[in-house]
């Protein structure tokens, strides 16, 4: 990913604690179905509490670095992320999981320094567990260090995707799902990206893919990967930008390689 700016341990302190007060907004959520607005493409929807959560996050975080610009997921427009410090947010990663009551939904906020990340949280309040990581610092579950599993595939959860938004990949997906299906023990499916990533970051799992995803959801969690030890591509290997969708393979650098040959 190349060279960041590392930030200090102080304002990654202040940016959990204002992560975490915008989890109180998700867990105090009520009547969540009166508040829901169908998006383009299958199975997108916005909450009045993404709305809520997102511009809480920018207020809040915006008086932490004043430099700083934003990027979220309910936002129409978004600035250049690639000059100066930028943060990538979603502010419920799993909205359909959130509208349901399946409780696996996360803050997902990502830090980028010239467009290359320097610091990213992942908090599930429902669990309440914060995953964090400053560039070049380690990964962190609730500050206990944190490091991908070792063994390769054949002992190892698959996590994915679906990229409901994007129905000319249906197929794909599960061609590779049946793929990967017979390299490993069993695949799950949570419909929250940034808590797979993290899963994947802490061991619960051994890999993660999708085949299209925007910035917000992966920023947080790949940064948190690398510095548990992992490593995260698109479907061709090559290295993930920020600034635009990608498909995303995550995992120890032994898994991603057994899973990009069963992409070709």
């Amino acid at each position: 990913m190349g060279s960041g700016t590392v930030i200090s341990e102080g304002l990654m302190d202040q940016m959990i604690r204002i992560i975490k007060e915008g989890g109180e907004i998700i867990l105090s959520a009520r009547h969540i179905g009166e508040t829901v607005t169908a998006k383009e493409g299958k199975g997108n929807f916005v909450t009045a509490y993404d709305k809520k959560v997102q511009a809480f996050l920018f207020e809040r975080l915006g008086e932490l670095l004043p430099e700083a610009v934003f990027a979220g997921e309910e936002e129409e427009s978004h600035p250049d992320v690639k000059i100066g410090y930028a943060f990538i947010i979603d502010p419920i990663d799993g909205t359909m999981n959130f509208m349901k009551g399946y409780r696996r939904s996360a803050i997902s906020v990502g830090l980028l320094k010239e467009g290359v990340p320097c610091a990213g949280i992942v908090y599930n309040p429902y669990a309440g567990e914060v995953f964090s990581a400053i560039r070049g610092k380690g990964a962190f579950l609730n500050g206990n260090r944190i490091h991908v599993a070792d063994e390769g595939l054949s002992e190892q959860l698959v996590l994915f995707g679906t990229s409901p938004y994007d129905q000319e990949l249906y197929e794909r997906t599960f061609r590779i799902c049946y793929a990967l299906f017979q390299k490993c023990p069993d695949i799950r499916r949570s419909g929250s990206a940034a808590i797979d990533l993290c899963d994947v970051a802490c061991g619960r799992a051994g890999l993660y893919f999708e085949l299209m995803l925007s910035p917000w959801d992966y920023a947080a969690g790949c940064l948190i990967l690398a510095e548990a030890g992992g490593k995260a591509v698109t479907q061709e290997g090559k290295e993930l930008t920020f600034d635009q969708k990608n498909s995303v393979v995550a995992g120890s650098i032994l898994t991603v390689k057994e899973a990009l040959s069963c992409m070709k």
